[in-house]
């Protein structure tokens, strides 16, 4: 792999600690969620910096997905809902992917979504490791 960027963050105490970016542009604290057992509300969690990074990728290779296949998709909005529960052997994560490209036919927004999930990195990265649904909501 050819480098492009490598992004560096330091996280101190885990789940209900501090993290910060190398840069200082992330900079924030970190609570345990009630529904893992935590008092919620004081931070972010783990869960909800992976749904903002993957919906934030994700949207990018539909961008890229959308101009290879010639297809203007208006605004993109990609929803990312991250679940956290046991499995054998500890923890395991679950993502639940939605296009919302109310501009772009049903037909097209489906393929649009499979293109991205062949293209963005998060979803290589997950790829046979957690489940991914991907649901698109295109126009009516």
């Amino acid at each position: 792999m050819e480098t492009l960027y490598t992004a560096i963050a330091t996280t101190i105490a885990g789940r209900a600690g501090h993290a910060k970016t190398d840069d200082g542009v992330l900079d924030l604290a970190l609570s345990v969620p009630k529904g893992l057992g935590g008092p919620g509300g004081a931070g972010t969690n783990p869960e909800q910096l992976f749904a903002a990074g993957f919906s934030a990728c994700f949207g990018g290779a539909m961008a890229v997905a959308a101009k290879e296949q010639k297809i203007q998709p208006g605004k993109i909005a990609i929803t990312a809902k991250v679940t956290i529960g046991k499995e054998a052997g500890g923890f395991g994560l679950a993502v639940e992917l939605i296009g919302h490209l109310p501009d772009v036919p049903q037909k097209d927004a489906d393929r649009l979504m499979e293109a991205a999930h062949q293209i963005c990195p998060y979803s290589k990265a997950t790829r046979n490791n957690i489940q991914v649904v991907l649901k698109a909501e295109g126009k009516k």
